[in-house]
Protein backbone atom coordinates (compact mmCIF):
# COMPACT_ATOMS: atom_id res chain seq x y z
CA UNK A 1 0.00 0.00 0.00
CA UNK A 2 1.48 3.27 -1.09
CA UNK A 3 2.69 5.65 1.57
CA UNK A 4 2.92 3.06 4.35
CA UNK A 5 6.05 1.39 5.59
CA UNK A 6 6.28 -1.46 8.05
CA UNK A 7 9.11 -1.76 10.55
CA UNK A 8 10.00 -5.25 11.64
CA UNK A 9 9.78 -5.92 15.38
CA UNK A 10 13.05 -7.43 16.57
CA UNK A 11 12.47 -9.88 19.40
CA UNK A 12 15.47 -11.12 21.35
CA UNK A 13 16.42 -14.72 20.72
CA UNK A 14 15.86 -15.60 24.39
CA UNK A 15 12.22 -14.45 24.11
CA UNK A 16 11.40 -15.83 20.67
CA UNK A 17 10.61 -19.33 21.91
CA UNK A 18 7.42 -18.36 23.81
CA UNK A 19 6.65 -14.68 23.12
CA UNK A 20 3.14 -14.91 24.51
CA UNK A 21 4.13 -16.46 27.85
CA UNK A 22 7.23 -14.37 28.64
CA UNK A 23 7.88 -11.33 26.50
CA UNK A 24 4.37 -9.78 26.35
CA UNK A 25 3.59 -10.10 30.10
CA UNK A 26 6.94 -8.54 30.97
CA UNK A 27 6.33 -5.55 28.69
CA UNK A 28 2.78 -5.18 30.06
CA UNK A 29 4.01 -5.36 33.67
CA UNK A 30 6.69 -2.70 33.13
CA UNK A 31 4.23 -0.49 31.27
CA UNK A 32 1.73 -0.82 34.14
CA UNK A 33 4.38 0.14 36.72
CA UNK A 34 5.47 3.06 34.57
CA UNK A 35 1.90 4.39 34.41
CA UNK A 36 1.46 4.07 38.18
CA UNK A 37 4.74 5.87 38.89
CA UNK A 38 4.16 8.61 36.33
CA UNK A 39 0.64 9.36 37.54
CA UNK A 40 1.53 8.93 41.21
CA UNK A 41 -1.33 6.46 41.74
CA UNK A 42 0.33 4.33 44.42
CA UNK A 43 -0.65 5.80 47.79
CA UNK A 44 -0.03 3.83 50.97
CA UNK A 45 -2.06 5.49 53.71
CA UNK A 46 -3.03 4.55 57.24
CA UNK A 47 -6.78 4.36 56.43
CA UNK A 48 -6.07 2.19 53.39
CA UNK A 49 -3.95 -0.24 55.42
CA UNK A 50 -6.62 -0.32 58.12
CA UNK A 51 -9.29 -1.24 55.55
CA UNK A 52 -7.06 -3.97 54.12
CA UNK A 53 -6.38 -5.43 57.56
CA UNK A 54 -9.97 -5.35 58.80
CA UNK A 55 -11.50 -6.58 55.56
CA UNK A 56 -8.84 -9.22 55.06
CA UNK A 57 -9.26 -10.63 58.55
CA UNK A 58 -13.06 -10.80 58.28
CA UNK A 59 -12.84 -12.47 54.86
CA UNK A 60 -10.26 -15.04 55.94
CA UNK A 61 -11.90 -15.76 59.29
CA UNK A 62 -15.29 -16.16 57.62
CA UNK A 63 -13.84 -18.87 55.38
CA UNK A 64 -13.19 -21.09 58.40
CA UNK A 65 -15.63 -19.59 60.91
CA UNK A 66 -17.76 -22.73 61.22
CA UNK A 67 -14.73 -24.86 61.99
CA UNK A 68 -13.17 -22.37 64.39
CA UNK A 69 -16.30 -21.27 66.25
CA UNK A 70 -18.43 -24.43 66.27
CA UNK A 71 -15.74 -27.10 66.45
CA UNK A 72 -12.80 -25.44 68.23
CA UNK A 73 -15.02 -22.95 70.16
CA UNK A 74 -12.65 -20.05 69.49
CA UNK A 75 -14.38 -16.80 68.57
CA UNK A 76 -13.31 -13.57 66.92
CA UNK A 77 -12.25 -12.04 70.25
CA UNK A 78 -9.12 -14.15 70.62
CA UNK A 79 -8.24 -14.33 66.93
CA UNK A 80 -8.91 -10.64 66.33
CA UNK A 81 -6.67 -9.62 69.23
CA UNK A 82 -3.91 -11.92 68.01
CA UNK A 83 -4.19 -10.53 64.49
CA UNK A 84 -4.05 -6.99 65.86
CA UNK A 85 -0.86 -7.80 67.75
CA UNK A 86 0.68 -9.22 64.56
CA UNK A 87 -0.06 -6.15 62.43
CA UNK A 88 0.66 -3.77 65.32
CA UNK A 89 3.76 -1.69 66.05
CA UNK A 90 5.72 -4.50 67.70
CA UNK A 91 5.66 -6.95 64.77
CA UNK A 92 4.54 -5.91 61.27
CA UNK A 93 4.18 -2.21 62.19
CA UNK A 94 1.31 -1.81 59.73
CA UNK A 95 -1.45 -0.58 62.05
CA UNK A 96 -0.27 1.68 64.90
CA UNK A 97 -3.09 3.48 66.76
CA UNK A 98 -0.76 4.88 69.44
CA UNK A 99 1.12 6.90 66.81
CA UNK A 100 -1.91 8.93 65.81
CA UNK A 101 -0.92 11.84 68.01
CA UNK A 102 -3.12 13.70 70.49
CA UNK A 103 -6.33 12.28 69.00
CA UNK A 104 -5.35 8.69 69.80
CA UNK A 105 -7.12 8.58 73.16
CA UNK A 106 -10.27 10.19 71.74
CA UNK A 107 -10.40 7.77 68.80
CA UNK A 108 -9.90 4.78 71.09
CA UNK A 109 -12.59 6.03 73.45
CA UNK A 110 -15.16 6.46 70.66
CA UNK A 111 -14.38 3.12 69.00
CA UNK A 112 -14.97 1.34 72.31
CA UNK A 113 -18.10 3.41 72.96
CA UNK A 114 -19.73 2.44 69.65
CA UNK A 115 -18.97 -1.27 70.07
CA UNK A 116 -20.18 -1.31 73.66
CA UNK A 117 -23.35 0.64 72.91
CA UNK A 118 -24.43 -1.63 70.06
CA UNK A 119 -23.58 -4.73 72.10
CA UNK A 120 -25.49 -3.53 75.17
CA UNK A 121 -28.49 -2.52 73.08
CA UNK A 122 -28.53 -5.98 71.48
CA UNK A 123 -28.36 -7.66 74.91
CA UNK A 124 -31.35 -5.62 76.07
CA UNK A 125 -33.33 -6.55 72.96
CA UNK A 126 -32.51 -10.27 73.08
CA UNK A 127 -33.50 -10.79 76.70
CA UNK A 128 -37.06 -12.14 77.18
CA UNK A 129 -39.94 -9.69 77.52
CA UNK A 130 -39.84 -7.71 80.78
CA UNK A 131 -36.84 -9.75 81.93
CA UNK A 132 -35.32 -6.87 83.90
CA UNK A 133 -38.54 -6.40 85.88
CA UNK A 134 -39.00 -10.07 86.70
CA UNK A 135 -35.36 -10.65 87.65
CA UNK A 136 -34.57 -7.26 89.21
CA UNK A 137 -33.90 -8.71 92.67
CA UNK A 138 -31.45 -11.31 91.37
CA UNK A 139 -29.63 -8.75 89.25
CA UNK A 140 -29.40 -6.30 92.12
CA UNK A 141 -27.88 -8.96 94.40
CA UNK A 142 -25.57 -10.22 91.68
CA UNK A 143 -24.36 -6.86 90.39
CA UNK A 144 -23.91 -4.42 93.27
CA UNK A 145 -22.27 -6.58 96.00
CA UNK A 146 -20.10 -8.40 93.48
CA UNK A 147 -18.87 -5.18 91.89
CA UNK A 148 -18.26 -3.51 95.26
CA UNK A 149 -16.36 -6.51 96.63
CA UNK A 150 -14.19 -6.85 93.55
CA UNK A 151 -13.54 -3.11 93.45
CA UNK A 152 -12.28 -2.93 97.03
CA UNK A 153 -10.29 -6.19 96.98
CA UNK A 154 -8.61 -5.56 93.61
CA UNK A 155 -7.64 -2.05 94.74
CA UNK A 156 -5.93 -3.51 97.81
CA UNK A 157 -3.99 -5.98 95.65
CA UNK A 158 -2.92 -3.21 93.25
CA UNK A 159 -1.64 -1.04 96.08
CA UNK A 160 0.27 -3.99 97.58
CA UNK A 161 1.97 -4.77 94.25
CA UNK A 162 2.57 -1.16 93.18
CA UNK A 163 3.45 0.88 96.30
CA UNK A 164 3.80 4.09 94.29
CA UNK A 165 0.01 4.19 93.96
CA UNK A 166 -2.02 5.17 96.99
CA UNK A 167 -5.29 3.41 97.77
CA UNK A 168 -7.46 6.05 96.08
CA UNK A 169 -5.48 5.73 92.85
CA UNK A 170 -5.70 1.95 93.17
CA UNK A 171 -9.48 2.27 93.45
CA UNK A 172 -9.48 4.20 90.17
CA UNK A 173 -7.61 1.41 88.37
CA UNK A 174 -9.81 -1.22 90.03
CA UNK A 175 -12.91 0.63 88.77
CA UNK A 176 -11.71 0.02 85.21
CA UNK A 177 -11.50 -3.72 85.93
CA UNK A 178 -14.84 -3.99 87.75
CA UNK A 179 -17.32 -4.28 84.82
CA UNK A 180 -17.83 -7.54 82.96
CA UNK A 181 -17.31 -7.23 79.23
CA UNK A 182 -20.52 -8.17 77.33
CA UNK A 183 -18.62 -8.77 74.06
CA UNK A 184 -16.20 -11.34 75.47
CA UNK A 185 -18.98 -12.77 77.68
CA UNK A 186 -20.85 -13.76 74.51
CA UNK A 187 -18.53 -16.79 74.28
CA UNK A 188 -20.58 -18.51 76.98
CA UNK A 189 -23.98 -16.89 76.35
CA UNK A 190 -24.24 -17.57 72.62
CA UNK A 191 -23.23 -20.25 70.19
CA UNK A 192 -23.34 -24.01 69.98
CA UNK A 193 -21.37 -24.73 73.13
CA UNK A 194 -23.50 -22.40 75.26
CA UNK A 195 -26.73 -23.91 73.94
CA UNK A 196 -25.61 -27.46 74.68
CA UNK A 197 -23.78 -27.02 77.96
CA UNK A 198 -24.81 -23.82 79.74
CA UNK A 199 -28.32 -23.67 81.26
CA UNK A 200 -30.49 -20.98 79.72
CA UNK A 201 -31.10 -19.27 83.07
CA UNK A 202 -27.33 -18.88 83.57
CA UNK A 203 -26.88 -17.53 80.05
CA UNK A 204 -29.56 -14.93 80.52
CA UNK A 205 -28.49 -13.75 83.97
CA UNK A 206 -24.85 -13.44 82.85
CA UNK A 207 -25.88 -11.44 79.78
CA UNK A 208 -28.03 -9.09 81.84
CA UNK A 209 -25.35 -8.73 84.52
CA UNK A 210 -22.59 -7.95 82.02
CA UNK A 211 -24.77 -5.24 80.48
CA UNK A 212 -25.86 -3.69 83.78
CA UNK A 213 -22.46 -3.53 85.45
CA UNK A 214 -20.87 -1.86 82.42
CA UNK A 215 -22.92 1.25 83.06
CA UNK A 216 -22.52 1.00 86.83
CA UNK A 217 -18.75 1.32 86.46
CA UNK A 218 -19.27 5.10 86.20
CA UNK A 219 -19.95 5.67 89.93
CA UNK A 220 -16.96 3.54 90.96
CA UNK A 221 -14.71 5.51 88.63
CA UNK A 222 -16.26 8.85 89.58
CA UNK A 223 -15.61 8.57 93.33
CA UNK A 224 -12.00 7.58 92.65
CA UNK A 225 -11.42 10.49 90.28
CA UNK A 226 -13.10 13.02 92.56
CA UNK A 227 -11.06 11.88 95.57
CA UNK A 228 -7.90 12.13 93.46
CA UNK A 229 -8.39 15.57 91.91
CA UNK A 230 -10.48 17.33 94.59
CA UNK A 231 -8.82 18.82 97.65
CA UNK A 232 -11.84 18.32 99.91
CA UNK A 233 -13.28 14.89 100.69
CA UNK A 234 -16.68 16.45 101.37
CA UNK A 235 -16.71 18.10 97.96
CA UNK A 236 -15.67 14.85 96.32
CA UNK A 237 -18.44 12.85 98.03
CA UNK A 238 -21.03 15.51 97.20
CA UNK A 239 -20.12 15.52 93.50
CA UNK A 240 -20.05 11.73 93.48
CA UNK A 241 -23.61 11.46 94.80
CA UNK A 242 -25.11 14.30 92.78
CA UNK A 243 -23.20 13.77 89.53
CA UNK A 244 -22.07 10.14 89.65
CA UNK A 245 -25.35 8.61 90.85
CA UNK A 246 -28.29 10.97 90.44
CA UNK A 247 -27.30 12.61 87.18
CA UNK A 248 -25.24 10.01 85.32
CA UNK A 249 -26.74 6.69 86.44
CA UNK A 250 -30.37 7.56 87.25
CA UNK A 251 -30.82 10.08 84.45
CA UNK A 252 -29.01 7.85 81.94
CA UNK A 253 -31.19 4.86 82.78
CA UNK A 254 -34.40 6.91 82.67
CA UNK A 255 -33.37 8.58 79.39
CA UNK A 256 -32.68 5.23 77.71
CA UNK A 257 -35.93 3.70 78.98
CA UNK A 258 -37.99 6.68 77.78
CA UNK A 259 -36.36 6.66 74.34
CA UNK A 260 -36.85 2.91 74.01
CA UNK A 261 -40.53 3.02 74.99
CA UNK A 262 -41.15 6.08 72.82
CA UNK A 263 -39.65 4.54 69.70
CA UNK A 264 -41.41 1.24 70.45
CA UNK A 265 -44.77 3.03 70.43
CA UNK A 266 -43.87 5.01 67.32
CA UNK A 267 -42.80 1.89 65.43
CA UNK A 268 -46.00 0.05 66.39
CA UNK A 269 -48.11 2.96 65.11
CA UNK A 270 -46.04 3.14 61.92
CA UNK A 271 -46.34 -0.63 61.50
CA UNK A 272 -50.14 -0.54 61.82
CA UNK A 273 -50.33 2.15 59.15
CA UNK A 274 -47.94 0.27 56.87
CA UNK A 275 -45.24 2.95 56.92
CA UNK A 276 -42.30 0.80 58.08
CA UNK A 277 -40.73 -2.29 56.59
CA UNK A 278 -38.79 -5.16 58.17
CA UNK A 279 -35.39 -3.78 57.20
CA UNK A 280 -36.10 -0.56 59.07
CA UNK A 281 -36.79 -2.52 62.25
CA UNK A 282 -33.44 -4.27 61.99
CA UNK A 283 -31.67 -0.96 61.35
CA UNK A 284 -32.74 0.19 64.82
CA UNK A 285 -30.10 -2.12 66.31
CA UNK A 286 -27.45 0.29 65.11
CA UNK A 287 -29.34 3.55 64.60
CA UNK A 288 -31.20 3.76 67.91
CA UNK A 289 -28.18 2.66 69.95
CA UNK A 290 -26.02 5.39 68.37
CA UNK A 291 -28.82 7.94 68.72
CA UNK A 292 -29.20 7.09 72.42
CA UNK A 293 -25.51 7.33 73.30
CA UNK A 294 -25.29 10.55 71.32
CA UNK A 295 -27.97 12.21 73.43
CA UNK A 296 -26.71 10.71 76.71
CA UNK A 297 -23.06 11.63 76.16
CA UNK A 298 -24.04 15.14 75.04
CA UNK A 299 -25.84 15.90 78.29
CA UNK A 300 -23.19 14.04 80.35
CA UNK A 301 -25.37 11.07 81.41
CA UNK A 302 -24.34 7.40 81.54
CA UNK A 303 -24.51 6.49 77.85
CA UNK A 304 -23.85 2.76 78.33
CA UNK A 305 -26.69 2.30 80.78
CA UNK A 306 -28.87 4.41 78.48
CA UNK A 307 -28.15 2.08 75.53
CA UNK A 308 -28.95 -1.03 77.60
CA UNK A 309 -32.13 0.54 78.99
CA UNK A 310 -33.24 1.54 75.49
CA UNK A 311 -32.74 -2.00 74.21
CA UNK A 312 -34.67 -3.48 77.13
CA UNK A 313 -37.51 -0.95 76.78
CA UNK A 314 -37.95 -1.23 73.02
CA UNK A 315 -38.52 -4.98 73.33
CA UNK A 316 -40.56 -4.82 76.55
CA UNK A 317 -43.81 -6.03 74.95
CA UNK A 318 -42.19 -8.35 72.38
CA UNK A 319 -43.31 -6.45 69.27
CA UNK A 320 -39.79 -5.48 68.26
CA UNK A 321 -38.61 -9.08 68.76
CA UNK A 322 -41.37 -10.38 66.50
CA UNK A 323 -40.45 -8.04 63.67
CA UNK A 324 -36.72 -8.84 63.85
CA UNK A 325 -37.09 -12.59 64.48
CA UNK A 326 -34.62 -14.75 62.52
CA UNK A 327 -32.99 -11.74 60.89
CA UNK A 328 -29.21 -12.05 60.71
CA UNK A 329 -28.31 -8.47 59.82
CA UNK A 330 -27.90 -7.44 63.45
CA UNK A 331 -25.57 -10.40 63.99
CA UNK A 332 -23.53 -9.35 60.97
CA UNK A 333 -23.18 -5.82 62.37
CA UNK A 334 -22.16 -7.20 65.75
CA UNK A 335 -19.66 -9.59 64.15
CA UNK A 336 -17.93 -6.95 62.01
CA UNK A 337 -17.77 -4.43 64.87
CA UNK A 338 -16.32 -7.02 67.24
CA UNK A 339 -13.66 -8.06 64.73
CA UNK A 340 -12.62 -4.46 64.12
CA UNK A 341 -12.66 -3.60 67.82
CA UNK A 342 -10.41 -6.44 68.94
CA UNK A 343 -8.02 -5.95 66.04
CA UNK A 344 -7.78 -2.37 67.25
CA UNK A 345 -7.18 -3.49 70.85
CA UNK A 346 -4.46 -5.91 69.75
CA UNK A 347 -2.61 -3.18 67.89
CA UNK A 348 -3.24 -0.69 70.73
CA UNK A 349 -1.67 -2.79 73.54
CA UNK A 350 1.45 -1.00 74.93
CA UNK A 351 3.83 -3.95 75.33
CA UNK A 352 6.84 -1.72 76.00
CA UNK A 353 5.09 -0.26 79.05
CA UNK A 354 4.76 -3.65 80.73
CA UNK A 355 8.34 -3.34 81.91
CA UNK A 356 8.60 0.13 83.44
CA UNK A 357 10.74 -0.09 86.60
CA UNK A 358 10.52 3.68 87.10
CA UNK A 359 6.81 3.19 87.89
CA UNK A 360 7.29 -0.13 89.68
CA UNK A 361 5.68 -2.04 86.79
CA UNK A 362 7.33 -5.36 85.97
CA UNK A 363 5.99 -8.41 84.09
CA UNK A 364 5.96 -10.71 87.13
CA UNK A 365 3.90 -8.22 89.13
CA UNK A 366 1.39 -7.95 86.31
CA UNK A 367 1.09 -11.73 86.03
CA UNK A 368 0.61 -12.02 89.80
CA UNK A 369 -2.07 -9.32 89.66
CA UNK A 370 -3.83 -11.18 86.85
CA UNK A 371 -3.95 -14.42 88.83
CA UNK A 372 -5.21 -12.67 91.95
CA UNK A 373 -7.97 -10.91 89.99
CA UNK A 374 -9.14 -14.16 88.40
CA UNK A 375 -9.40 -15.83 91.81
CA UNK A 376 -10.66 -13.02 94.08
CA UNK A 377 -12.61 -10.54 91.95
CA UNK A 378 -15.92 -12.41 91.47
CA UNK A 379 -15.76 -15.98 92.72
CA UNK A 380 -15.88 -15.36 96.53
CA UNK A 381 -18.94 -13.02 96.52
CA UNK A 382 -20.92 -15.23 94.14
CA UNK A 383 -20.16 -18.33 96.20
CA UNK A 384 -21.38 -16.46 99.28
CA UNK A 385 -24.53 -15.03 97.68
CA UNK A 386 -25.68 -17.63 95.15
CA UNK A 387 -28.41 -18.99 97.47
CA UNK A 388 -30.12 -15.59 97.23
CA UNK A 389 -30.08 -15.76 93.41
CA UNK A 390 -32.74 -18.20 92.12
CA UNK A 391 -31.14 -18.41 88.67
CA UNK A 392 -28.00 -19.95 90.18
CA UNK A 393 -28.95 -23.32 91.60
CA UNK A 394 -25.70 -24.73 92.98
CA UNK A 395 -22.21 -23.79 94.05
CA UNK A 396 -20.88 -25.27 90.81
CA UNK A 397 -22.98 -22.79 88.84
CA UNK A 398 -21.83 -20.01 91.14
CA UNK A 399 -18.21 -20.99 90.52
CA UNK A 400 -18.84 -21.08 86.77
CA UNK A 401 -20.55 -17.68 86.83
CA UNK A 402 -17.79 -16.23 88.99
CA UNK A 403 -15.07 -17.40 86.62
CA UNK A 404 -16.76 -15.97 83.53
CA UNK A 405 -16.39 -12.29 84.31
CA UNK A 406 -14.14 -11.28 81.40
CA UNK A 407 -12.54 -7.86 81.08
CA UNK A 408 -12.19 -6.40 77.62
CA UNK A 409 -13.79 -3.56 75.69
CA UNK A 410 -15.42 -2.06 78.79
CA UNK A 411 -12.11 -1.95 80.70
CA UNK A 412 -10.36 -0.20 77.80
CA UNK A 413 -13.25 2.26 77.53
CA UNK A 414 -13.29 3.15 81.24
CA UNK A 415 -9.49 3.52 81.39
CA UNK A 416 -9.54 5.93 78.44
CA UNK A 417 -12.45 7.78 80.02
CA UNK A 418 -10.39 8.16 83.21
CA UNK A 419 -7.51 9.67 81.22
CA UNK A 420 -9.80 12.43 79.95
CA UNK A 421 -10.30 13.54 83.57
CA UNK A 422 -6.67 13.23 84.68
CA UNK A 423 -3.78 15.63 83.97
CA UNK A 424 -1.20 14.83 81.32
CA UNK A 425 1.69 13.07 83.12
CA UNK A 426 5.15 14.58 83.20
CA UNK A 427 8.33 12.57 83.45
CA UNK A 428 8.77 12.00 86.32
CA UNK A 429 5.18 12.57 87.57
CA UNK A 430 4.79 15.69 89.70
CA UNK A 431 1.94 14.36 91.85
CA UNK A 432 -0.27 11.34 92.49
CA UNK A 433 -2.77 12.28 89.77
CA UNK A 434 0.00 12.32 87.14
CA UNK A 435 1.41 9.04 88.50
CA UNK A 436 -2.04 7.49 88.12
CA UNK A 437 -2.34 8.82 84.56
CA UNK A 438 1.04 7.25 83.66
CA UNK A 439 0.25 3.80 85.11
CA UNK A 440 -3.46 3.20 84.54
CA UNK A 441 -3.27 2.03 80.93
CA UNK A 442 -0.27 -0.33 81.25
CA UNK A 443 -1.92 -2.14 84.17
CA UNK A 444 -5.43 -2.23 82.70
CA UNK A 445 -4.32 -3.25 79.20
CA UNK A 446 -2.24 -6.17 80.52
CA UNK A 447 -5.23 -7.47 82.52
CA UNK A 448 -7.40 -7.12 79.40
CA UNK A 449 -4.88 -9.15 77.38
CA UNK A 450 -4.74 -11.82 80.08
CA UNK A 451 -8.54 -11.96 80.34
CA UNK A 452 -8.93 -12.34 76.57
CA UNK A 453 -6.53 -15.27 76.62
CA UNK A 454 -7.92 -16.98 79.74
CA UNK A 455 -11.65 -16.44 79.18
CA UNK A 456 -11.45 -16.70 75.41
CA UNK A 457 -9.74 -20.11 75.62
CA UNK A 458 -11.70 -21.43 78.61
CA UNK A 459 -14.45 -22.87 76.42
CA UNK A 460 -12.03 -24.89 74.24
CA UNK A 461 -10.36 -26.12 77.43
CA UNK A 462 -13.67 -27.14 79.00
CA UNK A 463 -14.73 -28.70 75.71
CA UNK A 464 -11.70 -30.94 75.62
CA UNK A 465 -12.21 -31.93 79.25
CA UNK A 466 -16.01 -32.12 78.94
CA UNK A 467 -16.25 -30.57 82.36
CA UNK A 468 -18.72 -27.67 82.54
CA UNK A 469 -22.25 -28.60 83.65
CA UNK A 470 -23.33 -31.21 81.20
CA UNK A 471 -22.09 -33.93 78.94
CA UNK A 472 -22.87 -34.97 75.42
CA UNK A 473 -25.53 -37.68 75.38
CA UNK A 474 -27.24 -39.53 72.61
CA UNK A 475 -30.99 -39.43 72.15
CA UNK A 476 -32.49 -42.76 71.18
CA UNK A 477 -36.02 -43.12 69.85
CA UNK A 478 -37.85 -45.82 71.78
CA UNK A 479 -41.42 -46.78 72.62
CA UNK A 480 -41.05 -46.85 76.37
CA UNK A 481 -42.17 -44.89 79.39
CA UNK A 482 -38.73 -44.87 81.00
CA UNK A 483 -37.39 -41.31 81.37
CA UNK A 484 -40.28 -40.16 79.27
CA UNK A 485 -39.75 -36.93 77.33
CA UNK A 486 -42.57 -36.03 74.97
CA UNK A 487 -42.69 -34.86 71.40
CA UNK A 488 -45.71 -32.94 70.08
CA UNK A 489 -48.79 -34.32 68.37
CA UNK A 490 -47.77 -32.98 65.00
CA UNK A 491 -45.31 -35.88 64.73
CA UNK A 492 -48.33 -38.12 64.11
CA UNK A 493 -49.56 -35.90 61.30
CA UNK A 494 -51.56 -33.24 63.12
CA UNK A 495 -49.67 -30.18 62.02
CA UNK A 496 -49.79 -27.12 64.24
CA UNK A 497 -50.49 -23.72 62.72
CA UNK A 498 -47.35 -22.58 60.84
CA UNK A 499 -47.84 -18.91 61.67
CA UNK A 500 -47.57 -19.11 65.46
CA UNK A 501 -45.02 -20.01 68.07
CA UNK A 502 -46.62 -21.37 71.21
CA UNK A 503 -45.20 -21.97 74.67
CA UNK A 504 -47.09 -24.09 77.19
CA UNK A 505 -44.27 -24.62 79.64
CA UNK A 506 -43.57 -20.96 80.38
CA UNK A 507 -44.94 -17.66 79.20
CA UNK A 508 -41.76 -16.12 77.81
CA UNK A 509 -39.74 -17.54 75.00
CA UNK A 510 -36.12 -16.61 74.56
CA UNK A 511 -36.84 -14.06 71.89
CA UNK A 512 -40.16 -12.26 71.68
CA UNK A 513 -43.66 -12.99 72.87
CA UNK A 514 -45.41 -16.33 73.10
CA UNK A 515 -47.18 -15.90 69.78
CA UNK A 516 -45.13 -14.64 66.92
CA UNK A 517 -46.33 -14.28 63.32
CA UNK A 518 -43.98 -16.01 60.95
CA UNK A 519 -43.85 -17.01 57.33
CA UNK A 520 -44.75 -20.57 56.50
CA UNK A 521 -41.22 -21.26 55.32
CA UNK A 522 -39.72 -20.51 58.71
CA UNK A 523 -39.34 -22.93 61.58
CA UNK A 524 -41.84 -23.28 64.39
CA UNK A 525 -40.79 -23.60 68.00
CA UNK A 526 -42.84 -25.56 70.51
CA UNK A 527 -42.01 -25.75 74.20
CA UNK A 528 -43.83 -28.68 75.78
CA UNK A 529 -44.55 -29.79 79.28
CA UNK A 530 -43.22 -33.16 80.32
CA UNK A 531 -46.71 -34.42 81.07
CA UNK A 532 -48.00 -33.87 77.53
CA UNK A 533 -48.82 -37.07 75.60
CA UNK A 534 -46.80 -37.96 72.56
CA UNK A 535 -43.95 -40.04 71.27
CA UNK A 536 -41.51 -41.01 73.97
CA UNK A 537 -37.85 -40.20 73.61
CA UNK A 538 -35.45 -41.95 75.94
CA UNK A 539 -32.64 -39.63 76.97
CA UNK A 540 -29.69 -41.66 78.09
CA UNK A 541 -28.01 -40.19 81.14
CA UNK A 542 -30.76 -37.66 81.88
CA UNK A 543 -32.91 -38.14 85.02
CA UNK A 544 -36.55 -39.06 84.55
CA UNK A 545 -37.75 -35.79 86.11
CA UNK A 546 -36.43 -33.66 83.28
CA UNK A 547 -38.51 -30.48 83.27
CA UNK A 548 -39.13 -29.84 79.62
CA UNK A 549 -38.15 -30.44 76.05
CA UNK A 550 -37.74 -27.72 73.46
CA UNK A 551 -38.26 -28.90 69.88
CA UNK A 552 -37.51 -26.89 66.81
CA UNK A 553 -39.42 -28.16 63.80
CA UNK A 554 -38.14 -27.28 60.36
CA UNK A 555 -41.16 -27.15 58.05
CA UNK A 556 -41.23 -28.85 54.68
CA UNK A 557 -42.95 -28.25 51.43
CA UNK A 558 -46.55 -29.28 51.04
CA UNK A 559 -45.82 -32.33 48.89
CA UNK A 560 -42.57 -33.25 50.60
CA UNK A 561 -42.82 -36.70 52.16
CA UNK A 562 -39.29 -36.83 53.55
CA UNK A 563 -38.81 -37.19 57.31
CA UNK A 564 -39.02 -33.95 59.24
CA UNK A 565 -35.88 -32.72 60.98
CA UNK A 566 -36.56 -31.98 64.62
CA UNK A 567 -34.08 -30.52 67.11
CA UNK A 568 -34.79 -31.80 70.60
CA UNK A 569 -33.27 -29.96 73.56
CA UNK A 570 -33.76 -31.53 76.99
CA UNK A 571 -33.67 -28.84 79.69
CA UNK A 572 -33.06 -29.79 83.31
CA UNK A 573 -33.17 -26.97 85.84
CA UNK A 574 -32.70 -28.98 89.02
CA UNK A 575 -29.90 -28.02 91.37
CA UNK A 576 -26.73 -29.86 90.58
CA UNK A 577 -28.15 -31.41 87.39
CA UNK A 578 -28.45 -28.47 85.04
CA UNK A 579 -27.98 -30.18 81.70
CA UNK A 580 -29.07 -29.09 78.27
CA UNK A 581 -28.74 -31.75 75.60
CA UNK A 582 -29.53 -31.12 71.96
CA UNK A 583 -29.92 -33.72 69.23
CA UNK A 584 -31.32 -33.62 65.72
CA UNK A 585 -33.84 -36.41 65.11
CA UNK A 586 -35.82 -37.19 61.96
CA UNK A 587 -39.44 -38.23 62.43
CA UNK A 588 -41.40 -39.82 59.57
CA UNK A 589 -44.53 -37.87 58.74
CA UNK A 590 -47.69 -39.94 58.95
CA UNK A 591 -50.06 -39.08 56.14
Amino acid sequence: MAGLTFTALHVPVSLSVSPINTWFPQRLYHAFLSIIMDLDLLQVTTPGLAYICLGGFVVLFSMVSLLVKEKLYINEVVLGTGFGIIIGPYLANVFTPREWGPLENTITLEVMRIVLATGLFAVGVELPCAYMKEHAKSLLIMVVPTMAFGWVVVAGIIQALFPGLNYISSLCIAACLTPTDPVTCAAITRGKFATKHVPVNIRRILSAESAANDGLAYPFLAISIYLTVETSVRTALGKWFLVGWLYQVILGTALGAVLGLLFSKLMKISHKKGFIDRESYVAQYLALSIFTIGIASTIGADDLLAAFAAGSAISWDGHFNVQTEDDVFSSVIDYVLNCGCFIYIGAWLPFDAYNSPEYGITPWKLVLLMIAILVLRRIPPLLALYKLIPEIGSWQEALFSGHFGPMGVSAVFVSNLALTRLPTPEHPPANQAQYLAATIQPIVSFIVLGSIIVHGLSIPFFSMGRGVHSRTVSLTMTWTSRNRVTVPDWVFGARSAPNTVESTAEEDVERGSTKMPQDTDESTVNTLDIASPGIAVAVEGVPGDTDSVVTRRHSRGKNDSSPELVQVEAVNNHAGQDDNQTQNVRFPFAQ
